[in-house]
């Protein structure tokens, strides 16, 4: 087995429960909920007394210590339990925690009696001084593992009822569209059935991405060739009427890549909110652009000066949110999708951030 093969093998998935401990946002948390902690078991303890600084400032330094010590080894041992059943990692990281804080209240008990002089009472750690630091550590270390749980429970939860979004949202194809499609086979059976057969092999392509996972990743070219089988379909449906526009551009589209299905709806919104209304319909626009890390992608469509409805039909609202959720789900919080009217026109921009290493292997940041 390779050295690439053993660090897959041991890299936690995103949905495991135990977040990761080395990233400076969870450092920068556990440092301002442990000195919060500092400061309740100060007040508890000694109020405003003279020596609250005192008190706070050796407190703070024990917490710490024990709080990123701990997140330190938990970090180290989080690859090797994503192989372990979740309770029994649930206990392991439990454990590190309560044996961390033991082993720091005994190190601070003999350094305490190996500093200060013997005889003076109230000044080194007693038995009794580190059962309080481990059942305080206990406590708090259930309390984290409980809320750690309940996070990924959530974070299921949600990702299936988004999943289940997905998949409608993928599988939706209007039925009068299929009606259309079969009566354009129909009437070209008889006259032309060179291009009845390219529209059946490009109907089959449709439903047979349709019926693929809601979470399938595909290149943008991939994507794109849908998109134009789906075009076809409607250009044979609409006539003159319905004129198609691809910018790509330099965009490295077989190299990008987009969740299939995801531009479809659009063109769908497009078509039937932007062209079919027009007696003389119009030119459908899709637009790429790769810049910085960021893909962009637009879809634009003329409307009429009287038709407010192409801007807010309550279908084309829907499909950009599921969009957008769609996008986030896989891409994070920067992805977005915006949609708007401009004049006699409408248009429909999403992006996301989309890396391509020095090789050309293309990967979600």
């Amino acid at each position: 087995m390779t050295l690439d093969a053993m660090k897959t093998d041991t890299t936690p998935p995103a949905n495991f429960f135990l977040p990761d401990l080395c990233s400076r946002q969870s450092v920068g948390v556990l440092v301002l909920v442990a000195e919060l902690l500092a400061i309740v078991l100060v007040m508890a303890r000694s109020g405003f007394s003279g020596d609250t600084w005192i008190d706070l400032g050796t407190t703070s330094l024990f917490v710490q210590l024990i709080t990123l010590s701990s997140a330190a080894l938990l970090c180290q041992v989080r690859g090797p339990l994503v192989h372990v059943q979740r309770p029994v990692a649930a206990a392991i990281a439990f454990a590190v925690i309560v044996v961390d804080a033991l082993v720091f209240s005994v190190a601070a008990n003999w350094l305490y009696g190996w500093m200060l002089a013997p005889g003076i009472p109230g000044t080194a750690p007693t038995l009794g001084a580190i059962t309080a630091n481990v059942l305080i550590a206990a406590i708090i270390g259930g309390l984290i593992m409980r809320y750690f749980y309940v996070q990924e429970q959530l974070r299921l939860q949600q990702e299936a009822e988004l999943q289940a979004r997905i998949q409608a949202l993928q599988s939706r194809i209007r039925p009068h569209f299929l009606f259309n499609s079969m009566n354009i086979i129909a009437s070209l059976i008889a006259t032309d059935p060179h291009t009845a057969e390219s529209v059946v092999e490009d109907l089959a392509d449709l439903f047979r991405a349709s019926l693929k996972d809601a979470g399938s990743e595909v290149t943008l070219a991939h994507e794109l060739d849908l998109c134009r089988r789906y075009m076809r379909i409607e250009q044979l449906r609409m006539g003159g009427r319905l004129k198609v526009e691809w910018q790509t551009g330099t965009a490295p589209v077989n190299d990008l890549r987009i969740p299939l299905l995801t531009l479809q709806p659009l063109l769908e919104n497009a078509v039937y909110h932007g062209i079919q209304p027009l007696a003389e319909g119009g030119t459908v626009t899709v637009s790429i652009d790769y810049s910085g890390g960021i893909v962009r992608i637009r879809v634009a469509n003329p409307v009429g000066p009287d038709a407010p409805a192409a801007s807010t039909h309550r279908g084309n609202r829907m499909a950009l949110d599921n969009i957008h959720h769609r996008l986030q789900a896989v891409y994070g919080p920067l992805a977005s999708v915006a949609g708007g009217r401009e004049g006699n026109s409408y248009g429909t921009t999403l992006q996301y951030p989309f890396n391509i290493d020095g090789r050309g292997h293309a990967r979600a940041p």
